[in-house]
Order: C-alpha cells, then sequence, then structure tokens
C-alpha cells in the first residue's frame, strides 16, 4: 500500500495525469467535431443525390432509362461521372433536341447550373467517373503558356485548328469552336472525351499539362492580329484561298469593265459614221 502510495506521490506523476487529460479532451473533441462534420456533409450530398434523382427522371429517364442504364436512343451513364454530366449540361448539348443529329453547342441551358450539379452528383453516385475539377485545378495561373501551345499543337489543333476555331470532321461531323468554352469545360472535355474526341486522362496528358492547354486558349482569344483582319483565324490556307480568289475576282471584273468600255466606244464610233 505504501509503495503505490509513494509512485502517486512521485514528481512525474502528475505530468503524465495532465498529458493523458489533454490526450483523451483533444480525441473526444476531434470525435465530436469531426463526426458531426462528417455527418452534416453525409446528409448534404445524399439531399443532392436525392434532388438530382428527381430532375433526372423528369429530363432525362425517358432516353437514357429509368436507371440510367441507357436505351436504343441513348448510351447508358453508369460510370460517365459527374464532369461528363456537367460538359454536356452546362454546355447545352444536353437534353439533345435531335437524337439523329450531332450534339452541338447551344447558347443556353434550360437548367440552373445548381441543377446541373444535382443530376451531376446522382450520376456520379451510380459508379463514380471522373469528378468535375475545381477551381484549383482549372485556374491558370503561372501556367506555360508555351508548351500548352506545343501541347495543343500537337493533340487539338488537327481538330479544333491552331487557334480553336473549329474545323470539320469526317461522316459530317465537325469539332466546335472553343471561342465560348470555359476553362471548366474545356478540362472536362479533355477528361471524358465527347462526341468524337479522344479521352485524355491524366496518364496521357497530366493536370499540369491541362493547365497548360487551357491558358493558351484563353490567352490566344485576346492576342492582337498582326496581320490586320484574322478572318475567324481558320488557319492561313484557307485565308490565302480567300486571298487569292478575292484578287483572281477583282482581276476579271476590271476585265469585264474594260471589255465593256472598249465595246461602248466601238458602237458610238459606228453609230456616228453611219449618221
Amino acid at each position: 500500500m505504501s509503495s503505490i502510495i509513494s509512485r502517486r506521490r512521485h514528481p512525474a506523476a502528475g505530468y503524465a495525469a495532465v498529458a493523458g487529460g489533454l490526450v483523451v479532451a483533444g480525441v473526444l473533441y476531434s470525435a465530436l467535431s469531426g463526426g458531426g462534420a462528417s455527418a452534416a456533409t453525409a446528409a448534404q450530398d445524399q439531399s443532392q443525390v436525392s434532388q438530382g434523382h428527381s430532375l433526372f427522371l423528369d429530363s432525362c429517364s425517358s432516353c437514357h432509362g429509368l436507371d440510367a442504364q441507357g436505351t436504343s436512343q441513348a448510351p447508358s451513364l453508369i460510370g460517365a461521372g459527374a464532369a461528363a454530366v456537367d460538359f454536356q449540361m452546362s454546355t447545352g448539348r444536353m437534353p439533345a433536341k435531335d437524337l439523329s443529329a450531332e450534339n452541338e453547342r447551344k447558347p443556353q441551358t434550360e437548367f440552373t447550373q445548381q441543377q446541373i450539379y444535382d443530376i451531376a452528383a446522382y450520376v456520379a453516385s451510380l459508379a463514380g467517373g471522373p469528378s468535375i475539377p475545381s477551381a484549383s485545378q482549372v485556374s491558370t495561373s503561372g501556367a506555360n503558356t508555351a508548351l500548352g501551345e506545343e501541347l495543343f499543337s500537337t493533340n487539338c489543333a488537327q481538330c479544333h485548328g491552331f487557334a480553336g476555331a473549329g474545323g470539320a470532321l469526317t461522316y459530317g461531323k465537325n469539332a466546335p469552336s472553343l471561342n465560348a468554352s470555359t476553362p471548366t469545360q474545356i478540362y472536362e472535355a479533355m477528361l471524358t472525351g465527347p462526341e468524337a474526341m479522344p479521352v485524355f486522362g491524366d496518364g496521357t496528358i497530366t493536370p499540369a499539362e491541362k493547365k497548360d492547354i487551357i491558358a493558351y486558349i484563353t490567352d490566344t482569344r485576346t492576342e492582337a492580329n498582326p496581320g490586320g483582319f484574322s478572318l475567324g483565324r481558320t488557319g492561313t490556307v484557307t485565308e490565302g484561298l480567300l486571298g487569292w480568289l478575292g484578287g483572281l475576282g477583282f482581276l476579271v471584273l476590271i476585265a469585264m469593265w474594260l471589255t465593256a468600255k472598249r465595246r461602248d466606244g466601238h458602237v458610238k464610233a459606228e453609230s456616228e459614221q453611219h449618221s
């Protein structure tokens, strides 16, 4: 008994008791605060998924199926991910008006951004998939536009043109202009590969390189045209052909004018001779 009392009176016993109390208090606080936050976040996510499910049933299920499993009219969305939903709906490509035609960008969408997020959350809850990029992922702060130009020329310019103005593809399809695309939409397109575009995953083009490409595209929109009128920046071949045809047409008009003037002169001279 005396030995136990002596241990309790040991100088280190007080420090050990204080340290133990702090550890217990910290664990309890972390459990209570963290558990409450995670529970609130889970409840909020479930509410968003539920709202997205309702919107999906009203606006999307007629083509994609009640469980997004796909039908003969539209593909399955299982595993498509939130990024694909946000891209297709924020650009107005979905809901599609004509199922037989290529889905093109529309100036407006009938859904609010929050409704799009809700539907995207529902689709993501089915089987995951690429998520919507965060603001930091699409920020071009510190991006290398020179490297972005090289990457764009290698991977994108064949379809979208050297300045992102778009171009024609095979089988009546076309690569759209990127002039109206937001950084988020460009990033999502690289992640999901809409229409005829291939998927550029992070293993093919890293997140940092994606930011470089976005920086190049957005900077190109505001660049001055040292050659004057850009003709839509559709490319040097097209602009050269337009200049050649314009010059040739001008010469033809001059030749026709000179011919008409000479003919009028001959007619006038003949009438004077007869008179």
